[in-house]
């Protein structure tokens, strides 16, 4: 498989656009994975709503779903340039049967996957039509299923095992875990954090989207910051890549005898979203703590309590 360079996708955003669309004719024509996945980010980067600020995260999860799409619509006969009408269903249909390969798990692709792939795919086509290569979209009445298990019950948050495992971190690991289950930012946000960030009992946190938040710090997270020295030269917190971050963390829990529940950083955010709202009753101010630019998000990052509303519906 070639990597996808960045020099590539900017060369493309800089062609004109008859050269542009040359090239992305030729791509879908040869099923040209590589060009096609340029194409796609060229877009993302320079054509899409968000621009430039499109996350990492979000563009990477497009690669992996380009590079999935192509091979499967040579496969299936698929022209790119010309699709038939039913194609982006077939497409749908064969992700909602496919076997998972994720480990420990068994069945088919779980509807995140399914959904996140189709996003990519669709993300595609927005990005022929950008190049001027096709007008077809597939994927208009494509439909995918929205997973029936809210993700709070599919991933719940941490409660418990964050104080066990914080006794089998070093002063960093520590710290990166404080910083999403008690302060609640994203892992990225975290790992980007510079100690020039750090403002006394509040965070400068730069979130998703180029979005700036200030964060409260409680005194656990405090301590663990202020004599953490930093990891580079530019006042880097952390040196760790996500996956470096994310296999650290992952031994701790083994260590803490938790290691059947780690279900990655994401659960040590809602563990701060679901001890916030039971503190405050509030999914507004929760959101705002967070970053959520919905209050709909907040909810889902929330683990409520079953009879939550006993006390209320007690004199009805």
């Amino acid at each position: 498989m070639t990597l996808v360079r960045t020099s590539d996708t900017l060369a493309l955003i800089h062609l004109t656009d008859q050269a542009l669309r040359v090239r992305a004719v030729e791509a879908a024509s040869t099923y040209d994975t590589d060009t096609l996945v340029q194409v796609t980010l060229a877009y993302m980067t320079s054509g899409s709503r968000k621009g430039a600020r499109t996350s990492p995260k979000t563009l990477a999860a497009y690669r992996l779903a380009v590079r999935d799409f192509v091979p499967w619509a040579q496969r299936s006969g698929v022209q790119l340039l010309r699709p038939g009408r039913r194609d982006g269903g077939r497409y749908v249909a064969e992700l909602q049967t496919r076997p998972t390969q994720a480990r420990g798990r068994t069945g088919t692709l779980s509807a995140a996957t399914v959904a996140q792939y189709v996003a990519g795919a669709r993300a595609l086509y927005r990005a022929l039509r950008w190049a001027g290569a096709t007008e077809a979209q597939p994927f208009e009445d494509a439909h995918v299923p929205p997973d029936p298990t809210p993700g709070i019950v599919k991933n719940p948050p941490y409660m418990r095992e964050v104080d066990d495992v914080l006794g089998h971190c070093d002063a960093r690991l520590a710290a990166l875990l404080l910083l999403c289950a008690h302060a609640g930012l994203r892992v990225t946000e975290a790992l980007n954090i510079r100690l020039g960030d750090l403002q006394g009992a509040q965070l400068t946190v730069h979130g998703k989207g180029g979005k700036v938040r200030r964060v409260p710090l409680g005194r656990r997270v405090r301590a663990a910051l202020q004599d953490l020295p930093a990891a580079s030269a530019d006042g880097e917190l952390f040196d760790w890549t996500y996956h470096q971050a994310q296999y650290r963390m992952r031994l701790a829990f083994r260590a803490a005898g938790h290691g059947p529940a780690w279900r990655g950083f994401h659960a040590a955010r809602k563990h701060s979203g679901t001890r916030l709202y039971r503190a405050t009753k509030d999914f507004t101010r929760v959101g705002l703590f967070l970053g959520h630019s919905s209050v709909d998000t907040t909810r889902r990052y929330v683990a409520l309590e079953e009879n939550d509303v006993q006390n209320e519906v007690e004199d009805f």
